[in-house]
């Protein structure tokens, strides 16, 4: 037996929002004998083509020419998660069947239980674009946040481009309740960066975010405490903001409690111990002027 790997990248939708991996297809020589098709030992793992000797490239040609769809469907209905993610694709781009949104939403859901990441990035991006379903930045950020935490690059990128979204959608997204919309909204409103710059509509829009468990939010509202920026001066609930932040592993505010120990600031009594532990997480996390610190107290 001779294999070969073939593959099909996934066209985009929406000014190229939703890009699909290359996928490769099952045995077809199982299929055409009406044997379920492979499954991936781990998710998103490609799966290779293995032809036999007595087929011919000309007779595999027929199959993606002539019963791409047929052939796509029934591995997608026996369960393959590859071919339901490629399937959604297809009623998506309207490619070989008539287009058709929420079919494409139905198999990509599919898809994204039996395992696949870009499937899980595909749903990300009908819930932005509001295709097959209501429009819903929050659970799009959701679906593009799971799918990234399994090595997606294309949902990496993704929550990497919110930051540079214009003012209109950050609203527009903040206001659906998007945590990092809402952080960043209170970031703009606090450095006047395409607003009025607003310390009460940055405190605002940071303790939505904070509230939600932003970590970075949570340490800007804290920083806003100290300073009495936006609102009245408050160390305790500064304490408490940061705190939480710290907990969450804000790097930021761990160093930053880690020195309210160690000279008394913010209402904090001086402690050695508490200082050193603090200023250690934030080093542990990759705070460069904590590993200074450290290094002239030990």
């Amino acid at each position: 037996m001779s294999c070969l790997i073939f593959s099909w990248g996934v066209g985009d939708v929406s000014n190229s929002r939703i890009k699909a991996s290359p996928l490769s297809y099952p045995n077809i020589s199982a299929i055409k004998s009406g044997l379920s098709p492979p499954r991936c030992e781990k998710p998103y793992a490609p799966l290779e083509i293995c032809l036999n000797t007595s087929l011919s490239l000309p007779y595999f040609a027929s199959i993606q020419s002539n019963d791409n769809f047929e052939w796509i469907l029934e591995t997608a209905n026996q369960g393959l998660p590859e071919s339901q993610n490629l399937l959604g694709t297809m009623y998506l781009k309207g490619k070989e069947v008539n287009k058709d949104y929420e079919k494409a939403f139905y198999w990509f859901i599919k898809s994204a239980k039996g395992g696949s990441d870009q499937a899980l990035y595909n749903i990300g991006s009908m819930y932005y674009n509001g295709y097959g379903t209501k429009q819903d930045y929050v659970k799009a950020f959701e679906y593009y946040r799971k799918a990234a935490s399994y090595g997606n690059k294309d949902a990496q990128n993704e929550i990497l481009n919110i930051e540079e979204k214009d003012i209109n959608w950050h609203i527009k997204a903040a206001n659906q309740g998007l945590a990092p919309a809402q952080y960043n909204l209170g970031l703009m409103y606090a450095n006047g960066q395409g607003v009025a710059q607003s310390y009460a509509k940055a405190f605002e829009w940071y303790s939505k975010a904070a509230a939600q468990g932003n970590a970075s939010a949570q340490n800007n509202l804290a920083t806003m405490y100290v300073g009495g920026q936006g609102i009245v001066q408050n160390s305790a609930l500064a304490n408490e903001w940061l705190l939480k932040a710290a907990n969450n592993g804000n790097a930021m505010a761990q160093f930053n409690i880690g020195q309210n120990y160690l000279y008394g600031n913010n209402g904090l009594p001086k402690n050695r111990t508490q200082a050193l532990n603090w200023l250690r997480k934030a080093s542990n996390n990759g705070h460069a002027q904590a590993k200074l610190m450290l290094a002239g107290l030990q």
